[in-house]
């Protein structure tokens, strides 16, 4: 591959200086939008990713509608901006692939049939992009829906492994996912590690597989603790605001 950068110096550090198993930063933050009946916001790497839920609500139009259960609707989309060079407004073939994969991986996590003839709405933006938007994605949908109050089994995380110049590397970023040999974003439901979601471009040995697959699983069960921070975070927030309004006379209030 013509100008390929060196991904992993002799020390074994990374192009950011990451070691092999270590994750980008991530900020997770529950209930960023009012109009939404469960939202959250990721920022992972360079990554900044916004989920909005709505729902459980009627199927319209009727045609659609499942008379045993809830149907899953995602959509995927990257703005404009994400991206160095503008990206064509609305779908595209990969964002139609990552708003099906989406959504096949919350109707095996989702109680769906709870809600006959109803719909689940996630909407997934993509503010700005730097590999792993997909994984992003799922984390945000995930506390999205939890934010919601849709009953689930858990909560999911994802994310990737890949090999990058011959080595097994977690979580890669724009310069690895272009450059290096393969990528496997994983999602999982922690309480049971049932695997919901697997992918893999590019080659790997079955060794490299599974060792690759093993990473990605630990790092979920990392980001899976953040999801629950930042749902606790949110409530936490709104029993202070309920406990300071209720100490205040109500003369002041006015």
């Amino acid at each position: 591959m013509e100008n390929k950068p060196k991904l992993v110096d002799e020390n074994g550090r990374r192009i950011d200086g990451r070691k092999l198993d270590e994750l980008r930063p991530i900020r997770i933050e529950a209930g960023v939008l009012k109009r939404a009946d469960g939202s959250a916001y990721v920022e992972w790497g360079e990554n900044k990713v916004l989920a909005a839920v709505y729902g459980p609500r009627e199927a319209k139009p009727k045609h659609i509608q499942n008379p045993a259960k809830a149907i899953v609707q995602c959509r995927y989309n990257m703005a404009p901006f994400s991206v160095t060079e503008r990206k064509r407004p609305g779908p595209d073939r990969r964002s139609v692939e990552i708003s099906k994969i989406t959504g096949e991986v919350f109707e095996n996590v989702l109680f769906l049939e709870m809600f006959p003839r109803a719909s689940v709405d996630i909407f997934i933006e993509v503010l700005q992009a730097n590999a792993g938007t997909r994984c992003a994605g799922i984390t945000a949908a995930s506390v999205a829906l939890a934010d919601a109050g849709i009953p689930m089994a858990d909560l999911v995380p994802a994310c990737a492994a890949g090999k990058i110049d011959g080595q097994i590397a977690l979580d890669l970023k724009k310069e690895e996912d272009n450059y290096g040999e393969a990528d496997l974003p994983v999602a999982i439901i922690p309480r049971t590690k049932e695997i919901v979601l697997l992918q893999m471009d590019g080659n790997m040995s079955q060794t490299e597989f599974e060792t690759a697959l093993n990473m990605a699983i630990d790092a979920c069960m990392k980001i899976y603790e953040l999801q629950k921070e930042a749902l606790k975070n949110k409530y936490k927030c709104e029993q202070e605001v309920e406990r300071e309004e209720s100490q205040t006379p109500k003369q002041e209030q006015r």
